[in-house]
């Protein structure tokens, strides 16, 4: 997510971006040897889309989906968010190859089409959301251990969050030391988070209780369309960072196959979530998978094998959300730091230590980690709160660089030279803004006005940048956004206080 030969890029997907990649990016930035990458076939860049791919996200989805639909809901919330997110995953492709000169990041797009404040909105937005998705990896964890150890709960007692704060500062200190054994990591949390889910979906494909099934086909009273809306952003939480297929052209050995390997890899991590949230519903009724604590799928096995399962999975989730914390971690630090570097982002996020990690931009991460962790304590459900905000907070990146490939395909930039498959990109781009402004409806209003109280403060950052740079801080159609922004954040702290918005 930076400048090639000087900051890291980093490959990132849902729960746990690629830390070999990261390591990769790391040695980059100290040292100034150029080294030939071996370039990868079509399996082999599939299997790295999909290892990356599937995360911490994909342990919760029984309960998630329980509590929303049955299974014909499921069903249609999958094929949406399916057809969804690829275009998605398909307009970060096209820009990669249309505008290769902006590989700052997803905030470059937002900046390149709509002006610096909303890219700065974007970059901030981002670099939130990863840092408000660690704190659901430390509910997720918590509640994991609260099956033996009670005073822990569902992951947000006052106990369990002292304990994730203390966690969070001693990943900090770790990775201020520099963190050295990225792919050796990488490599033990993929198989710790790949082999229950396999055997999971094993075990309940040949132990189908088909009139547990059919009794669940129905979700409730709700219309459909309720019941599929109340989905969306647990499916969007789940494909979180689709946005990095792209980047993975580096490692093709032929330019084709990086397009070949974002959908089949796509399709096969779809599939996956698709049928441990579908087979859950062979398992148990509805309302009792609705009512499982978190990791869910825990509960779902154990129901069918007995406690064995819950143990197995739960061991898996915890090794592989602590990798996922440590990614995810590196990346958010990354976000502020390539920012700054591209004068984006205050002077002072760029300040670095002997080990080359990025502390100042590392420390804003701790410190946001740990204020939205101390809030989880007055939630009613901690992980799905986090979840749901997580994904809030990334709808406004992606919907920003979904809206300028849609004006690249209108207007005709960059197609001059090469106005084949034009129409096409233009339909990909039309749908992908289509559904990620669809996904800010489904998300409600209560989410757009908790996202302000994050965005609001977050604007010093940007009103600093300027000044360093002697600029004037907004433009009018600038400070009308801002205006918004503040206005959204005072209703929502309003009616927090009041009783009428909770968390």
């Amino acid at each position: 997510m930076g400048a090639p030969g000087r900051c890291a890029r980093i490959e990132e997907f849902d729960g746990l971006p690629t830390l070999s990649s990261f390591a990769a990016g790391y040695a980059a930035k100290v040292t100034t040897r150029t080294e030939t990458v071996r370039k990868m076939p079509l399996p082999a860049l599939t299997a790295m889309v999909v290892g990356s791919m599937v995360g911490a996200g994909v342990f919760s989805l029984p309960r998630n989906f329980a509590q929303a639909t049955g299974v014909l809901g499921t069903l249609v919330a999958w094929l949406i968010a399916g057809i969804g997110m690829l275009m998605l995953a398909l307009v970060f492709q096209t820009l990669a190859v249309r505008k290769p000169q902006l590989d700052a990041g997803v905030y470059a797009y937002a900046k390149a089409g709509f002006g610096q404040f909303p890219g700065f909105f974007s970059a901030f937005g981002y670099w939130a959301s990863a840092c408000v998705g660690n704190v659901s990896y430390w509910v997720l964890i918590k509640s994991t251990l609260g099956a033996v150890v009670p005073a822990f709960g569902e992951g947000a007692t006052l106990i369990a969050v002292v304990v994730s704060a203390i966690g969070v500062w001693a990943f900090h200190f770790m990775i201020l030391r520099g963190v050295k054994e990225a792919a050796t990591i990488n490599q033990i949390v993929t198989v710790a988070k790949v082999l229950p889910i396999l055997t999971f979906v094993v075990i309940l494909a040949i132990s189908v209780k088909g009139g547990v099934f059919a009794g669940n086909l129905h979700g409730g009273p709700q219309s459909l369309f309720e019941q599929v809306r109340s989905t969306m952003l647990v499916t969007v939480f789940v494909f979180l960072g689709v946005e990095g297929a792209s980047v993975y052209s580096r490692y093709a050995r032929r330019r084709a196959d990086v397009g070949r390997a974002t959908v089949l890899g796509f399709l096969g991590v779809l599939a996956l979530f698709a049928s441990v949230t579908i087979l859950s519903y062979t398992a148990l009724p509805q309302r009792e998978l609705a009512g499982l604590r978190q990791p869910s799928m825990a509960g779902v096995l154990a129901a069918v094998v007995g406690p064995w399962g819950a143990t197995f999975v739960s061991i898996g989730l915890i090794v592989s959300v602590l990798g996922a914390y440590l990614a995810w971690t590196l990346m958010a630090a990354e976000v502020l730091y390539v920012a700054a570097k591209d004068r984006d982002m205050p002077a002072f996020l760029t300040r670095e230590n002997d080990q080359n990690v990025p502390v100042a931009a590392l420390l804003m991460t701790s410190v946001l980690i740990t204020c939205v962790l101390s809030i989880t304590i007055f939630s009613d459900d901690a992980f799905t709160f986090t979840l749901e905000l997580t994904s809030a907070l990334s709808l406004i990146p992606y919907l920003l660089a979904a809206g300028y490939a849609l004006q690249l395909a209108i207007k005709g930039e960059t197609y001059d030279l090469d106005p084949r498959g034009r129409r096409k990109d233009l339909t990909i781009a039309a749908l992908a803004t289509f559904y990620t402004a669809f996904l800010i409806v489904a998300a409600g209003l209560k989410f757009l006005l908790l996202s302000c109280i994050i965005y609001a403060p977050g604007t010093v950052l940007f009103a600093l940048t300027r000044r360093e740079h002697g600029m004037r801080v907004f433009s009018p159609a600038e400070f009308v956004l801002f205006a918004i922004t503040v206005i959204g954040a005072v209703i929502a702290v309003a009616g927090l206080a009041m009783g009428w918005l909770t968390i």
